[in-house]
């Protein structure tokens, strides 16, 4: 914390009187229904409302039936921590913030988060909201930052703290509050979006205000504004398409400087590539920009993208079909000199999942099924309905538990997926690969996508030989109850563990209860 702009002790205290109920014993986790519950009894039901129809689940849905991802304030917090100038500040449960940190370092951040922490007190007599404040007011130095980004967790959004109080600046420099609670909002993919957002919105208003700073970089060329995060290639593959069309990638939002906002709003079309970033969609409309889906992802995929942007900007015809000429080749001769056989099933929680799928497709592969978190949007149904075409099953929102299903089910010879997705299939000698690491982080778009995944897939379905020869060596080792080497193999007992399970519900039942 910077000592340029100490706290002022003469500030009168912002002091917000908080329900001593609205968490449960004592600021401690509890279940989704009775955090979201107090959620709205602190005042936060316009924020709740507004994640519900962003983000939609099944409200009937049960605790299987919904995607299984990390916390969603882990989205959020690599949006801000990959922006220059930026600060990043967390309120939440101490082993939340722990958590937090440790995974967005382990995932490669070099930047400082900070926290503030609280007590059962200062959360429920609004002390914590003048602490966030200070911290807020002693961080804001202009020389160091362009923004600084407050995010509550769970415990506090469910308490109430009103984040929208901190005001829009300190010395210059911008407050962007923002709500994260696991129990409005589904999957941390998402979370991008709702940071990504907030920032549009602010950058927005600065715009209709007056003159705001020119980005870094500006082309004279009409840009097209790229939505989602990408493989660092794909914005300048995607850029090279679009130069014989007189026009230019601007953007990728996320982005990684507040300037670039500005230029991201000034385009003549935002390309949703990922398709479930509906906040940013919502700040791009009211700016009057027009959106188109899907990516130019493969032969089919780069003819239809090139299309919707000649038709969205209303290009000559001609200039459209030589440029889509030319990518089909290239394309297509990629795909055919990296051909993929063999079945594959497709699982991940990044919402580029249905891409992955089609361009698997065009390079040959069978692909029964493909599983997203992300949900289902109208930016999504041009990638739905040509995978649909070609037998494809597609499911939004899909679970951990219809992921393994359907590797269960298809018996693929490569498992693509998340951690659990990848483990389950390892376990029945399938061939299975990281969705996260091993796929989403390599070139999809144009010619230079076309025939990029071949060589790990391939490689990948090359190891079958292998699982068969671990798996033989490890028959009758044992799993479950009787996992590892026995003299004498343990006896199941299922009525006790169904007897101790019904008592541990009990207990976290009337636990909840307490504060309530």
């Amino acid at each position: 914390m910077s000592d340029a702009f100490p706290p002022s002790g003469n500030r009168a205290p912002d002091r917000i009187d908080l329900d001593a109920g609205a968490v449960n014993a004592g600021g401690a986790c509890s279940s989704k229904d009775t955090m979201r519950d107090a959620a709205r009894d602190a005042g936060k039901s316009d924020i709740l409302d507004q994640y519900a129809a962003d983000y939609p689940v099944d409200p009937a849905a049960g605790p299987h039936d919904q995607p299984q991802s990390m916390c969603p304030a882990f989205g959020s917090l690599r949006v801000g921590l990959r922006m220059r100038r930026t600060a990043t500040v967390l309120s939440g449960s101490a082993c939340c913030v722990y958590g937090l940190t440790f995974t967005s370092h382990f995932y490669g951040a070099r930047r400082t988060v900070g926290y503030v922490p609280f007590s059962s007190e200062t959360l429920v007599t609004g002390k914590l909201f003048e602490d966030i404040k200070e911290a807020v007011e002693g961080l804001a130095d202009p020389e160091n930052y362009d923004a600084i980004i407050v995010t509550n967790l769970c415990v506090p959004t469910a308490s109430g703290v009103p984040l929208r109080l901190l005001g829009k600046q300190v010395n210059g420099v911008r407050i962007i509050g923002i709500d994260v609670p696991g129990f409005g909002i589904p999957t941390h993919a998402e979370a991008k979006d709702v940071l990504a957002g907030a920032m549009l919105n602010y950058a927005r208003e600065e715009v209709a205000a007056g003159p705001v700073a020119a980005p870094r970089e500006r082309s004279d060329l009409p840009t097209v504004t790229l939505l989602g995060e990408m493989f660092p290639a794909d914005p300048v593959v995607i850029g090279q398409m679009l130069a014989p069309l007189g026009l230019a990638a601007g953007p990728v939002v996320p982005t990684r400087e507040w300037r670039e906002l500005y230029a991201a709003l000034d385009c003549a079309v935002v390309a949703a590539i990922h398709p479930f970033y509906t906040a940013s969609i919502h700040e791009f409309e009211a700016a009057g920009r027009p959106i188109i889906g899907s990516a130019p992802v493969g032969a089919d995929g780069t003819a239809a993208w090139l299309q919707s942007i000649g038709d969205t900007l209303g290009l000559p015809q001609d200039k459209v079909d030589a440029v889509k000429n030319t990518m089909i080749a290239a394309c297509r001769g990629a795909l055919s000199a990296m051909p993929i056989k063999g079945r594959i099933t497709v699982s991940g929680y990044e919402g580029s999942e249905l891409l992955v799928a089609r361009l698997l497709v065009e390079s040959g592969a069978e692909v029964p099924y493909v599983g997203t978190a992300t949900p289902k949007t109208r930016w999504s149904d041009a990638d739905r309905e040509w995978l649909e075409a070609r037998g494809v099953h597609v499911q939004f929102r899909a679970s951990l538990e219809q992921d393994i299903a359907a590797v269960d089910e298809y018996r693929p010879d490569l498992a693509i997926g998340t951690t659990p997705v990848v483990q389950h299939a390892k376990s029945r000698a399938i061939p299975s690969l990281y969705f996260t690491n091993l796929i989403s982080a390599r070139p999809l778009m144009g010619p230079a996508g076309a025939g990029s995944l071949a060589t790990v897939i391939n490689a990948a379905m090359g190891n079958k030989a292998r699982f068969d020869a671990m798996r033989d060596f490890f028959e009758g080792v044992g799993t479950e109850h009787a996992a590892g080497v026995w003299e004498t193999l343990p006896v199941d007992r299922p009525k006790f563990r169904k007897k101790y399970a019904a008592l541990n519900d009990a207990a976290r039942k009337a636990s909840e209860a307490v504060g309530s």
